[in-house]
């Protein structure tokens, strides 16, 4: 496992960047999924399950996005996967020139499918676009159902929503159908699945979907 210190891009236009890096990622046949998500809301528990579920038939790599740390990255790489934890310089977000160095650091043309785990954070990493071909959200069940009120751009921006941890509905008050009508509105196109990657409930139809994405890619 690899350690890089990345700051902000000094490109004048991130969005020329990453539609350039989105290009080559499609040529070399590697998906990148910006995985994007609040502190706390089981983003690496959920790559965890994923990597279990799907690792022996989709070759995956990992970008861990931190200002600091590396506990997230170490967990990962001792799935047996390849991974790099970039530390942002105290940067809120990746962006797309961030972006490419973590995954010239990881050797991105071995892997069929990469995640970039962006900095926790439900504000700043929607608002740059990192040259990923999909970008996912997470919300869990104990954030509440009223988040796509309170962070339009995120749920605009995601192509997939997961809500997680929804083995704990019985504790928390989150009504789902409060919560896809919601995202809906913002994003009628957003595909959302509902999961618990403690108990495995739903990841097998997210895993359809992304072994679907990574063929498509390919």
């Amino acid at each position: 496992m690899k350690i890089i210190e990345l700051k902000e891009s000094i490109t004048a236009s991130n969005d020329e960047d990453a539609r350039v890096l989105r290009e080559e990622l499609k040529q070399n046949h590697t998906l990148l999924i910006n995985l994007m998500a609040s502190p706390g809301a089981g983003k690496t528990t959920f790559l965890g399950k994923t990597i279990k579920d799907v690792g022996d038939k989709i070759k995956i790599g990992i970008i861990e996005a931190d200002i600091d740390s590396d506990v997230d990255a170490k967990k990962l790489a001792e799935l047996g996967v390849e991974a790099v934890q970039a530390h942002t310089d105290g940067m809120c977000h990746m962006d797309a020139g961030m972006t490419r160095k973590a995954l010239e650091e990881l050797n991105y043309q071995n892997n069929d499918l990469v995640f970039l785990e962006n900095v926790g954070n439900l504000i700043c990493p929607a608002e740059f676009d990192t040259g990923a071909g999909r970008n996912v959200m997470i919300l869990s069940v104990p954030e509440g159902d009223d988040k796509p009120l309170k962070y339009p751009l995120m749920f605009t921006k995601s192509d997939v929503l997961i809500i997680t941890k929804i083995d704990t509905i019985s504790v928390f008050d989150f009504d789902f159908d409060k919560c896809e009508q919601r995202a809906k509105k913002l994003n009628p196109n957003i595909q959302i699945f509902k999961v618990s990657a403690k108990t495995g409930e739903g990841m097998e139809e997210w895993e359809k979907w992304l072994s679907a994405q990574v063929k498509q890619w390919v």
